[in-house]
């Protein structure tokens, strides 16, 4: 029988059935908190933030190499590359790897020094961050380079942290790029522009063409192990290529480009100009560019590098705070296209525009006569307050509409001017597009809208102060491109063409992505007013009396007008008085099919050059054109006139009888001297193929031996063409002319290409610009 305390104590042990539902209740509540958190977590992971962690996981299991596109290839017109992509490699090291496999840093450091002559020491600072796959050792190097790089890898022999023995370097890399090269260097820098160390556009058309230019990079994707190791495996590599970039066709034309810097350099030179200078040749009937050069030029493969001479001048700045802000100053200054960022006062060659004007409203024509008299009273120009002077002091006298434009007469322009009408003459301002930017698809372009006066201002019955300025160019500013445009309209049948230097984009595949048609802006002037213009201008420069003579090219019809104006802006900064010349020029003046402006920043008073548009820039567009129209395959036709002062060839005679000798050198018009008494020619000054002046005495050797010894070059500058040619021959010398037509004894040599003093061997020939001194003015 069991006894009763047992029986409770067995009934005190089973469980409370209420307490047992509690507690299941709260495990169950718990599960659910557990299981709602752990779904939470789920979802977080693997829904809401899937993207993050798979690409972390991503990261962690995979490494990527950058495949480098190249950039598209820069043409000229003709086919040339002005800008090409190359292969070029980068290498960089990864110090976790050297760690990983026990590679020795010092040995890596200083074969890296040997090699790529970098720092060992920097490189040493690098491979302390265990934790980096990628440190950038140096970038873009040539192929022979990374070459070297290679075998120093391959050479290496180690041992990993476990004792096994391994050849060839693990924690140094070479990666594939591409680099830009401009086989020309120098030539079209301003149009072309150049690429940043990340091979992006910033300057010309590979910054504004670079969509287009730049591709897309590709990449080499794979699998790492667990340890960060690459999986050398193709099983382990995705691949995916890169896409090169569109190739960019432009309307510059490598030949004319050339041309054009030449004589920019020349007047630089002879001028001493202490400002900028540029030069423009456009086709008049498209607004296509053929060529456009600064003077201060940089090579593109190194934008940042400055001349010798200024790199000399910075070099003597001892405070390194003023020195970086100079070399900035200076780096920006060679970079900047004066050819479309700069304005200045056109001076005469506004008077083109002027003139368009009217003849196209019918005010003017060729019968009219203008009375300058040298000046025009000041209460002839309401608001004017002092007398209104031509260039010309003493007056021009009674003259033809023709004639004005001849003789840049500023008196009848400004007549002509208050005659048209401000109304009238501000809306032909705005149609030539003198308040707009010309589009030309390049970067920098000013605007020049609020350079010119207000319309209330312009237009005041009370004041045609600016009028009568503005109808000679001065006061008012333009761009070089803005007013080679308009002249272009003027002669090319009165249509404002939109300046363009980019014709086509091709891309890998062949597809046209871009084609450039000309664009025409609207039509200006009619067809009949611009070919009175072009002949009226061809007036300026071939007819006698005319402004531009020192333009004047034999056996060419070309047309042009003349500027000079005093730098205002520069006087308003410095309180000094400095001058602006330029030309602006057209060819054939009959059918214009290039045009070229030249303008020129400040000429040094002391360079002994009268200072005018016509020498100091006409001359040297006028030789642009002796070298360009033949090379367009315009033909020349000389007159009888022409044909006794033409530069000539001087034939190969050495070998030849003297007989035979002297028949060759007597056809071309030259003189002769022999020296020597044999009957066969020895030798011969100046060489064969040299271009001499017409009339000049060659040297026939028929025995001995020529001098060898320099000759010290005499001054001819100021000589007239005759007394230049004899007096450079007393030395052993010859010259090749360009410049006015040496008819009379006003024409004279402005310059010579080597200066009086100066050593030069015996037979050279010099190029002298000849001048017309009667057309001498600020015009």
């Amino acid at each position: 029988m069991a006894q009763p305390g047992a029986a409770r104590a067995a009934r005190n042990e089973r469980p409370d059935p209420r307490m047992l539902s509690r507690t299941l209740i709260v495990a169950a509540l718990l599960g659910v908190v557990a299981f709602a958190v752990l779904i939470f977590q789920l979802y977080n992971i693997m829904i809401k933030n899937h993207s993050r962690y798979e690409e972390m996981a991503i990261a962690q299991q995979t490494k990527e190499t950058r495949v480098a596109a190249n950039r598209g290839t820069i043409y000229d017109a003709n086919g040339n590359a002005l800008a090409i992509s190359a292969t070029a490699y980068n290498v960089f090291i990864s110090p976790y790897e050297l760690s990983f496999y026990g590679e020795d840093p010092e040995f890596v450091a200083k074969g890296l020094e040997e090699i790529l002559g970098v720092d060992a020491q920097s490189v040493l600072e690098k491979f302390k961050d265990t934790k980096s796959w990628y440190k950038t050792i140096v970038t873009r190097i040539e192929p022979d380079l990374a070459d070297r790089v290679r075998q120093f890898k391959a050479d290496y022999k180690g041992k990993d942290k476990d004792g096994k023995e391994y050849k060839g370097l693990r924690s140094v890399h070479l990666e594939m790029d591409s680099k830009r090269y401009y086989p020309y260097g120098s030539l079209c820098c301003h149009v072309l522009g150049f690429v940043g160390t990340d091979n992006y556009g910033l300057d010309g058309i590979e910054m504004v063409y670079n969509q287009y230019l730049q591709g897309t990079d590709g990449s080499v994707i794979r699998l790492t192990a667990n340890n960060g190791v690459e999986l050398l495996y193709e099983n382990y590599e995705n691949y995916n290529a890169a896409v090169d970039g569109c190739d960019v066709h432009t309307t510059l034309d490598v030949n004319i480009q050339g041309i054009l810097e030449k004589y920019l350099d020349q007047a630089m030179e002879a001028n001493q100009i202490l400002g900028n200078g540029c030069v423009i040749a456009m086709d008049p009937n498209t607004g296509a560019i053929l060529g456009l050069a600064n003077a201060f030029r940089y090579d593109n493969n190194n934008p940042w590098a400055l001349s010798e001479k200024v790199q000399a001048e910075l070099d003597l700045i001892a405070d390194e705070t003023e020195y970086r802000a100079r070399r900035a100053e200076e780096q920006r200054k060679q970079w900047r296209n004066m050819a479309v960022s700069d304005t200045y006062e056109p001076g005469s060659v506004f008077k083109t525009i002027t003139l368009s004007m009217a003849l196209e409203e019918g005010i003017f024509n060729e019968s009219d006569h203008f009375y300058c008299s040298g000046s025009l009273a000041a209460e002839l120009i309401p608001g004017r307050t002092t007398p209104l002077n031509c260039w010309k002091r003493s007056g021009h006298g009674d003259q033809t509409l023709r004639e004005t434009l001849m003789h840049s007469c500023n008196v009848a322009f400004a007549n002509m001017a208050m005659t048209i009408g401000a109304d009238i003459f501000y809306d032909y301002v705005e149609a030539y597009g003198f308040w707009s930017k010309t589009g030309i698809d390049l970067p920098g372009e000013t605007s020049t809208r609020g350079l010119w006066w207000s319309d209330k201002v312009f237009k005041d019955p009370k004041n045609k102060s600016q009028l009568a300025a503005a109808s000679f160019g001065q006061t008012a500013n333009v761009t070089p491109i803005q007013m080679i445009t308009a002249v272009c309209a003027a002669v090319n049948g009165g249509h404002l063409m939109e300046p363009y230097v980019v014709s086509e984009i091709v891309a890998p595949d062949g597809t046209v992505k871009y084609a450039k048609e000309p664009t025409e802006k609207r039509q200006v002037i009619s067809e009949e007013t611009s070919k009175l213009v072009a002949s009226m201008l061809e007036s300026v420069v071939g007819d006698e009396g005319g402004t531009g003579k020192s333009s004047y090219v034999a056996g060419y019809h070309v047309g042009g007008k003349t500027g000079t104006t005093t730098d205002t802006a520069y006087e308003a900064a410095t309180g000094i008085r400095e001058y602006m010349v330029s030309f602006c020029g057209v060819a054939p003046a009959s059918d214009p099919q290039i045009a070229i402006i030249m303008v020129l920043n400040r000429p040094n008073k002391d360079s002994g050059i009268y200072i005018g548009g016509g020498v100091m820039t006409g001359t040297y567009v006028g030789s642009i054109f002796s070298e360009i129209m033949p090379y367009l395959g315009v033909e020349p036709d000389y007159n009888e006139v022409e044909k006794t002062y033409l530069d000539a060839s001087v034939p190969k005679i050495i070998g030849d009888s003297l007989r035979d000798a002297k028949e060759k050198m007597l056809n071309r018009g030259f003189e002769i001297r022999i020296e020597g008494d044999g009957q066969v020619v020895t030798d011969q000054v100046p060489a064969a193929n040299s271009v001499v002046a017409a009339g000049s005495r060659i040297v026939i050797y028929t025995g001995g031996e020529r001098r060898t010894e320099p000759v010290t070059v005499p001054n001819i500058t100021g000589m007239t063409f005759q007394r230049a040619r004899a007096e450079l021959a007393k030395f052993g010398l010859y010259m090749t002319t360009s410049g006015a037509l040496p008819t009379d004894n006003a024409v004279v040599v402005q310059w010579q290409s080597i200066a009086a003093g100066e050593p030069a061997p015996y037979g050279a020939v010099l190029r002298v610009v000849l001048a017309d001194k009667n057309t001498l003015g600020f015009y």
